[in-house]
């Protein structure tokens, strides 16, 4: 048992069982203002548009009720009439649509971001200089001889020479 215990504490401690429950926090925050995005900027111009028309309450009853037919979800509701709320159906489908919006560009710009950091590698020019083994000064790589302190050296091929690019 004490075992168990050890493992699962090292499980929850773990950084990915943070990050993951700080993303499910942050994510059921927005989603909750995403829903009011949807309920209280979006749809009521659409309600406008059509006519001053509640979409929330646009529902198709099921069962036959004795007494008048409710004209709201939640009337139908509390008379416990079956229905299927497809109004309420199109807000869900506008909320996740917006969610999942919100989300592709959040990983776009991350995506961005992440190859705005990867540079590629340049590889390095092949040298075109070399050192005098006799007195340490800098000449030409293909030099025979030194310019400072003309001991004569020993011919380099550089690798596009051993390629045979250069003759």
């Amino acid at each position: 048992m004490v075992k168990i215990l050890k493992e699962f504490k090292e499980f929850a401690v773990r950084g990915n069982v943070l990050d993951l429950a700080v993303g499910v926090i942050i994510g059921g925050a927005f989603g909750k203002i995403v829903t009011s995005l949807v309920n209280d900027i979006i749809m009521p111009p659409i309600s406008r548009l059509l006519g001053n028309v509640n979409l929330v309450d646009k529902f198709i009853q099921i069962s036959k009720l004795d007494t008048e037919h409710p004209h709201t979800l939640d009337a139908a509701q509390k008379a416990s009439v079956t229905v299927i709320a497809y109004g309420n159906f199109l807000n869900v489908i506008l909320d996740f649509a917006i969610v999942a919006f919100c989300i592709f560009m959040i990983v776009k710009g991350a995506n961005a971001l992440r190859r705005l950091g990867t540079v590629e590698p340049v590889e390095p020019a092949e040298p075109t200089e070399r050192d005098c083994p006799y007195c340490l000064s800098k000449i030409p790589i293909k030099a025979t001889r030194c310019s400072h302190c003309t001991s004569h050296l020993e011919p380099v091929e550089t690798e596009l020479e051993l390629e045979g690019g250069l003759s």
